[in-house]
């Protein structure tokens, strides 16, 4: 996270590095900063889950095609859940607005928050590996068993991201 912290600071033009430099205003950099990193996650957090839905979709197509069309309810459960969190995470207020103006968020806090920035990133990584293993299983007794596993990881997802937001609107 901090990766993406310095390379939206680095990105800064002299001006507001040199007005960084005078008192209390570099509070109101940092927070733009902060904002500004946390829109950059969250676009490629959401352009990732966007992949995924597309290979859902692409099995789901898959499935129409040769006449399977029993797992195709379960399938959707999965791309409809990757779509729901598409959407919050499309649609959240950026930079935590409004906290960062009221209050300031203390560090362990903040990597309360981080930490579950980086674990939906973990879970896209396992829904990938869980959409793998559904391709590698068509065909095969454990297609069922994949498909429920992909549809788990992705109500994980959504709840995942609905403990962020408890997280974010619980500091007072």
């Amino acid at each position: 996270m901090s990766d993406l912290f310095d390379q939206v600071t680095s990105d800064q033009d002299p001006i507001k590095k040199l007005m960084s430099k005078i008192p209390g205003f570099k509070g109101y950099i940092e927070r733009a900063t902060r904002r500004d990193a946390d829109k950059l996650l969250r676009e490629q957090i959401a352009s990732q889950f966007s992949q995924l839905k597309t290979k859902v979709g692409e099995i789901q197509q898959d499935f129409v095609s040769s006449g399977e069309l029993s797992y195709l309810d379960d399938l959707e459960t999965a791309a409809t859940k990757i779509q729901t969190f598409i959407d919050k995470i499309s649609h959240a207020s950026y930079g935590y607005a409004g906290f960062f103006d009221a209050i300031k968020i203390k560090e362990e806090e903040l990597a309360k928050i981080y930490e579950f920035d980086l674990a939906m990133v973990d879970l896209g990584e396992e829904i990938e590996r869980a959409i793998e293993n559904v391709n590698a299983s068509i065909d095969t007794d454990g297609l069922p068993a994949a498909i429920r596993h992909l549809v788990s990881l992705t109500r994980d997802l959504v709840s995942t991201f609905d403990r962020r937001e408890e997280v974010v609107t619980s500091v007072n």
